[in-house]
């Protein structure tokens, strides 16, 4: 996104690129919550623990996007049906901003929230982290025993 600006809201702190602002962000969640999360890989990659889950943090620049993912389970081979009818209530109103996901190339369910990048500010930053870790921490080991 050439001509995107990237400035915190609250701050007026202007930004060179996405993956700056992103960074920053990241180092400020760190401080904020006492852990070491490393900053962004050379894909815009970076991922961190939330309770059970890992949570990935993925600054899609090309497209203009942040996408926060958690991996929470495989998808059964048996069952699928019911685990895609509760994925979808789920996804109704219990994961906030958040969804459950299929990654049908990894036979992967997710818990993901994908945001455009101009316009982000770090306390909806924080939220989307926040949310996606704590959807998958809470349900990842409940899902896995429903479809086992």
């Amino acid at each position: 996104m050439p001509n995107a600006i990237y400035a915190d809201r609250a701050s007026g702190q202007v930004y060179a690129d996405a993956r700056a602002m992103v960074d920053a962000y990241i180092s400020r969640l760190a401080e904020r919550s006492g852990g070491a999360i490393e900053p962004l890989d050379a894909s815009g990659y970076t991922q961190l623990r939330s309770g059970s889950a890992s949570v990935a943090i993925n600054v899609l620049e090309d497209h203009g996007v942040l996408l926060i993912l958690a991996p929470v389970m495989k998808v059964p081979v048996v069952g699928r049906e019911a685990l895609y009818q509760r994925l979808l209530e789920l996804s109704f109103i219990a994961t906030s901003d958040a969804a459950f996901s299929i990654d049908r190339s990894k036979g992967e369910v997710y818990v993901r929230t994908l945001r455009r990048l101009s316009g982000l500010d770090y306390e909806e930053f924080e939220d989307l982290v926040t949310t996606v870790g704590k959807v998958a921490d809470e349900w990842d080991d409940a899902l896995a025993a429903e479809f086992p």
